[in-house]
């Protein structure tokens, strides 16, 4: 509804006239109990604007279960439009109103963006004189009224404006100087935990010196190759033992989801670039949260140039919980870029990532929430499992399909279990915000930087944890797209790797000796595993064709190295597809169906991408290969039982 004119008897800004008129008797419609923690003031104000009291009734029935005023269940649900809400309130107070403010008159400073959080005032610098636009609240108007009474001439220097329309402006206002804080702060803050130098000069000569070392080697009669062999495949057996550990993770009983009442605002981002075509299938599944909308702070993140996103997007029926957020074109062009550009303007006390392709479950907040109430102080981050939902799309996406079984379902939960190093999953990372703003937020130069924080914050003294509440999205089906996306995830593998392992005796007092050695067999293992796996087959061919003829013998060392070499092939395959099966539900075993014999091709194709990645991270270091996104032929049922029944 649009608030209608003013009764003749209006809110006066005359103190007066506000404490002698009789007040406005509440309507029966309004129950007493539901405002009996309601000020008076500000119900009386809302009557005077010329609001139905059964939609104050439904609004005031709102802010009592939810925490809030009546003020913001009217706005946030848009049982009042938001611009003639605000044009009343100047009216009342005989002020002027303002629906755009011209950025060319806010003056930029650091203090700035606190009202990109907290949109109250902001000074409007006129060629005669400084003006302050103000957001006024309904409760407060009395209080307002009296100070503008008892100071002559503020009147004349106050301008009325909506909260959109205060953003709108300081976004434009600070964007050189935000996104210049975006890309440089952890760098200059903390330059030890960014990926802006690929190489630290230590890193650079151990790595020319094992180079030249085992170039001299290959030439000599030296048993360094061997040796070399041998450590190579130790660790790429710790990382299928460290796999094999997954499958007995039990699940243990999860927190009860969290009554309605006094819930937290929660911020949702979600960065996109070139997702058109999916903007309408996001904004379907991000109105199915089952949270408060006027506790709901939405960023869809673009960047600037993407106009045909941002179109896509204003095209849609975006309610005041959500806000588009253009991000200047500056480089690197990254997704941590973008979320760091926008992270100072988060209004809630968690947050939590989506990607453009998410279809979240509509209880995810609300089960993420219980588990931060019920967990450690010291839990900073919660990942929900990422359920793919196009599991019979190709080969390709079934075997991603039973990776991410496997990742989110078993391993990362007996991560957490046990309190040791997870790197997280790019989406559906649910955080504290002071706890991410304390850690210096995303790095921008790294192409993966879910598993780059998940592993900061450990080493900060945080743990991670993990949530039943799924995410569903769609796999890659064709082998580029695939290449492309799995190409970047290994750089950006890399690029942690080297960032966490500068200092190597630094970073294993800050872990622990333990969470030390499963980091590097969780990230170290894995880019073995994935580089040397070629090699694996062909040194297991070569031998296979030597036994044939008799040589080695057995009992020989090179008998030996045969049979971790044939172990370390056959238990690749034979722990993705079986950890996969142990957490995948009986639909999901059934689409994946016969696929799992190419299973054998999918790791060749994973050691392409990571070889792949060693060269972009030589040419290419921070380039961001887009993965492109469709709506979902056929989206899944949401329904309130866990991801997972191992």
């Amino acid at each position: 509804m649009r608030i209608g004119e003013y009764a003749s008897g209006g809110i006066s800004t005359r103190s007066t006239t506000l404490q002698q008129r009789p007040k406005t008797p509440i309507s029966p419609a309004v129950p007493a109990g539901v405002v009996d923690d309601i000020r008076q003031i500000e119900i009386e104000a809302l009557l005077r604007l010329g609001i139905g009291k059964p939609t104050i009734a439904r609004a005031a029935a709102a802010a009592r279960h939810n925490g809030t005023s009546i003020e913001r269940e009217l706005l946030a649900n848009r049982w009042v439009d938001a611009e003639s809400y605000y044009a009343a309130l100047a009216r009342a107070l005989r002020l002027p109103f303002l629906a755009q403010l011209d950025p060319a008159l806010i003056h930029d400073d650091q203090t700035l963006d606190t009202q990109l959080s907290d949109t109250r005032s902001v000074r409007l610098d006129y060629a005669d004189k400084a003006m302050i636009a103000i957001v006024p609240e309904a409760g407060r108007l009395l209080a307002l009224a009296r100070t503008i009474e008892a100071r002559p001439g503020l009147a004349e220097r106050i301008i009325v404006t909506t909260p959109t329309a205060m953003r709108d402006a300081i976004w434009r206002v600070g964007a050189t100087r935000r996104v210049k804080q975006s890309i440089g702060t952890l760098f200059e803050d903390s330059g030890r935990f960014s990926a802006r130098i690929v190489l630290s000069g230590k890193q650079g000569f151990i790595a020319g010196a094992l180079l030249c070392a085992f170039g001299f080697a290959a030439f000599s009669n030296l048993p360094l190759i061997a040796i070399v062999h041998l450590a190579l495949s130790l660790v790429y057996m710790a990382a299928i033992l460290l796999r094999i550990c997954a499958l007995r993770y039990r699940r243990g009983p999860q927190p009860a989801p969290q009554p309605t009442e006094r819930l937290p605002v929660y911020s949702v981002f979600v960065a996109l670039y070139k997702e058109a075509e999916v903007a309408g299938q996001l904004v379907a599944a991000l109105k199915q949260l089952n949270w408060p909308t006027a506790k709901l702070d939405i960023k869809l993140i673009c960047e600037a140039d993407d106009h045909a996103t941002i179109a896509a997007l204003e095209k849609q029926d975006l309610g005041p919980q959500f806000e588009i957020v253009a991000v200047p074109v500056a480089h690197p062009r990254t997704k941590p870029k973008a979320l760091n550009y926008a992270l100072g303007a988060a209004r809630g006390e968690f947050l939590v990532i989506y990607d453009a392709e998410d279809r979240p479950h509509p209880d995810q907040l609300r089960a993420a929430y219980a588990t931060f109430l019920a967990s450690r102080n010291d839990i900073a981050c919660l990942q929900a499992p990422l359920i793919v939902s196009n599991v019979g799309g190709s080969w390709i996406s079934a075997a991603f399909a039973l990776e991410y079984a496997a990742l989110f379902r078993l391993l990362l939960p007996m991560l957490a279990k046990h309190r040791l190093p997870m790197p997280l999953g790019g989406t559906s990372n649910h955080l504290r915000v002071a706890d991410l703003k304390a850690c210096g937020g995303w790095d921008p130069y790294n192409v993966t930087e879910d598993a780059d924080l998940g592993l900061r914050l450990y080493r900060l003294g945080y743990r991670c944890g993990v949530i039943d509440c799924p995410t569903y999205e769609d796999a890659p089906t064709t082998r580029d797209v695939w290449l492309n996306q799995r190409t970047r995830w290994f750089k950006g593998w890399l690029q942690t790797w080297l960032v966490m392992m500068r200092a190597p005796g630094k970073l294993m007092r800050e872990m622990g000796v333990w969470p030390f050695v499963v980091f590097q067999v969780l990230i170290g293992g894995m880019l073995v595993a994935s580089l040397t796996h070629p090699w694996m087959i062909m040194l297991i061919l070569t031998a296979a064709s030597y036994m044939m003829l008799g040589f080695p013998m057995p009992g020989t060392g090179e008998a030996l190295l045969f049979l971790i070499d044939v172990s370390n092939m056959l238990g690749s395959y034979v722990v993705l597809l079986v950890l996969g099966r142990r957490a995948m539900l009986r639909d999901e075993k059934r689409k994946v169906g016969w696929r799992w014999v190419a299973l054998p091709l999918y790791w060749m194709l994973i050691s392409a991408a990571a070889w792949r990645a060693v060269w972009q991270l030589h040419f290419k270091p921070f380039f961001w290969d887009k993965t492109p996104h469709l709506p979902t032929a056929s989206p899944p049922t949401m329904r309130s039982a866990p991801a997972s029944s191992p």
